[in-house]
């Protein structure tokens, strides 16, 4: 019953997955930028929402855990503190969520990486100015066009796809080949 749905949704995933084979030095600008503020000392954070938020979770995990080595890396989601998501969303409006932490934690030679499948979402955008003020690099995630944070961000690597999910699962990917290439780094001796 559920053959045809099966198929052609793994279908698209290919056919999205080979599309980004053309974007391989796109993919690579971004996580050389993720390296060279590690290598410098600097933080990464992570900003999203919905799925997106679940994703900077994971590679904030993978950065600090282990992916593939045990790496112990400054990385961080600012997607998991409910109280000061809550706090902030409550006192000064949803679209400071990521602005405050930001302002309060991050500082020169940072970097932030935004993710929206639009490349619309407020808060991401706020994120991503405020970042820039504070003197970070941005990396940005999305989809379609790019919105937004294509014109915003140091990096922005736009998924040529429209639907969320399928922009989702790339950037995962994307987010994954990062880690690989800072385990890399690491190898090659250019990070602690």
């Amino acid at each position: 019953m559920y053959q045809s749905l099966i198929r052609a949704s793994l279908q698209e995933g290919i056919e999205l997955r080979q599309k980004m084979l053309e974007l391989a030095d796109e993919i690579e600008a971004g996580g050389k930028l993720l390296i060279e503020s590690l290598a410098a000392g600097g933080r990464i954070f992570f900003c999203g929402n919905g799925g997106s938020a679940a994703d900077c979770q994971h590679l904030a995990a993978e950065l600090v855990g282990r992916f593939e080595m045990d790496n112990q890396l400054n990385a961080l989601a600012l997607t998991t503190d409910t109280s000061i998501l809550t706090a902030v969303a409550n006192d000064f409006g949803y679209e400071q969520i990521y602005v405050r932490q930001l302002r309060a934690l991050a500082r020169p030679g940072d970097c932030l990486v935004a993710i929206s499948t639009s490349g619309n979402s407020p808060n991401i955008v706020k994120a991503v100015e405020a970042a820039r003020e504070i003197g970070c690099s941005t990396v940005g995630l999305a989809g379609g066009q790019g919105g937004q944070l294509a014109q915003l961000c140091t990096h922005t690597l736009v998924v040529p796809c429209v639907r969320t999910c399928r922009t989702q699962e790339i950037h995962l990917s994307v987010g994954h080949i990062w880690c690989e290439m800072i385990e890399e780094a690491r190898r090659a001796g250019q990070l602690p």
